[in-house]
């Protein structure tokens, strides 16, 4: 095996308008705390090289992750399924494109964002070197909690205190896998897998970082010299970390916190690894198109005027968060109305990819996919080590379980239409099939 690790600065200029937390809320930028990383790793068994790049940014449509592959492949010849595109989520970076009212594109950031992603991944590819693999499963309490099924934001003084535990520890991931790549004796990359919104800050921090996985993974790397660390978010569509809408001078402490208690499990694993055999690695690529809620045109007609009626009350300000919402929704149902008037598919393709390197699976989808999806995708999964993968190549918001599905509401039906679509309907079947079909692609 060869493997190779680069990353290039992605961080925007100061006053960008930074992704998250509500609609329309103005969250203009005012200064870095922590730069922001496009971090990518590639690896090699002679016939077969594949890069994956992890970026500290929300996520990615689809559109931008085709752009860094034809850059990639240009430089490398690699073909498009041998190139992954893998994002962070975090929430104090900037939007790319996609959501609607979550903050403005800046559009000189995004036109130059896939130049630098892929520059990383070509960087990764021209450093690849004989290496070695190691891999451990370790203890990762003290940071997460399921927020549909668990009591969500505890106060600080409870969950600062490092015997802090869920009530709900099942509903959440208990571990995290770490995967040490070494050339001779030195560690030259690394990577960690976890599900949890990385979301530690609030609505009024406006601070550029990484969130809490950024901040561990800097903090890793400085430790650990000449190396490069990629974070692997999983299935954190309804897990959050344990702080979360804290007033910002407590946010931005607890970011330390949380950030160090995620660097101690990761450092852990780093020193338990077992060493791996990776004789070959393998690539897939399938297709998907989620199967969404039929609505027709009247009914989207009629939805619109519903919330064009909210800018018509008496009195109502734009900063009321009805009102904020509404021009979300209003956006969207256009949108919506005018492809429907033109007969285009409500149902547009996404894509799922799988790499495999020796007993690892790793598995990206685009959903912040929800637990319950997950663990019934382990139950029957066929790989020794499976590690599954939301916010990968594209940007498709919540891929709930049966229940919330059925409840309905923010996740469920919302959030679709901030992304310019309409809700699924079987989603969680759909995506564990999905995923089935591409492990067996990797097999």
């Amino acid at each position: 095996m060869k493997a190779g690790f680069a990353k290039a600065d992605i961080t925007p200029r100061v006053g960008v308008e930074l992704c998250g937390f509500g609609p329309f809320i103005n969250r203009h930028s005012i200064g870095v705390r922590d730069k922001l990383w496009a971090r990518a790793m590639a690896v090699s068994d002679g016939v077969k090289t594949l890069v994956l790049v992890s970026c500290d940014i929300i996520g990615v449509p689809l559109e931008i992750t085709h752009q860094v592959r034809q850059l990639v492949r240009e430089a490398t010849a690699l073909p498009e399924e041998a190139i992954m595109v893998h994002c962070t989520h975090t929430h104090s970076g900037p939007t790319t494109g996609r959501l609607v009212g979550w903050g403005d594109t800046d559009l000189p950031y995004v036109e130059i964002l896939p130049r630098r992603i892929a520059q990383a991944c070509v960087d990764a590819v021209g450093r690849l070197a004989e290496a070695t693999l190691s891999h451990a499963e370790v203890p990762c309490e003290g940071i997460a909690l399921n927020r549909e099924y668990d009591r969500d934001g505890p106060p600080l003084e409870e969950v600062l205190q490092d015997t802090w535990r869920p009530a709900k520890p099942e509903l959440t991931d208990t571990t995290c896998h770490v995967v040490k790549i070494e050339s001779g004796d030195q560690l030259i990359g690394f990577f960690s897998s976890f599900s949890c919104h990385p979301v530690v800050c609030c609505s009024q921090t406006r601070y550029i970082h990484g969130d809490f996985p950024g901040v561990a993974t800097n903090l890793l790397e400085r430790e650990n010299p000449g190396s490069i660390g990629l974070f692997l978010q999983g299935a954190q569509g309804d897990v959050n970390s344990c702080v979360v809408h804290k007033p910002e001078a407590e946010s931005l402490l607890a970011l330390d916190v949380i950030a160090s208690r995620y660097a101690n499990c990761v450092r852990n694993g780093l020193n338990a690894g077992k060493p791996l055999e990776v004789e070959s690695v393998n690539c897939s690529l399938v297709e998907m198109r989620p199967s969404r809620k039929d609505y027709a045109i009247e009914e989207l007609r009629g939805w619109l005027r519903e919330k064009e009626a909210v800018f018509r009350k008496q009195g109502v300000t734009d900063e009321e968060g009805e009102v904020r919402m509404a021009a979300v929704f209003a956006a969207s149902l256009r949108d919506l109305i005018g492809k429907k008037e033109a007969g285009q598919s409500l149902e547009p393709p996404t894509e799922l990819q799988g790499f495999r390197l020796g007993p690892i699976a790793l598995l990206g989808t685009p959903f912040e996919m929800f637990q319950a999806i997950k663990r019934e995708f382990l139950s029957k999964s066929q790989s020794p080590i499976p590690i599954v993968m939301g916010i990968t190549n594209d940007l498709l918001g919540y891929a709930t379980d049966r229940d919330t599905a059925a409840r309905g509401g923010y996740a469920a039906d919302q959030v679709p239409l901030m992304l310019r679509q309409l809700p699924f309907t079987r989603i969680h079947d759909e995506l564990v099939s999905h995923l089935v079909a591409l492990e067996h692609g990797l097999l």
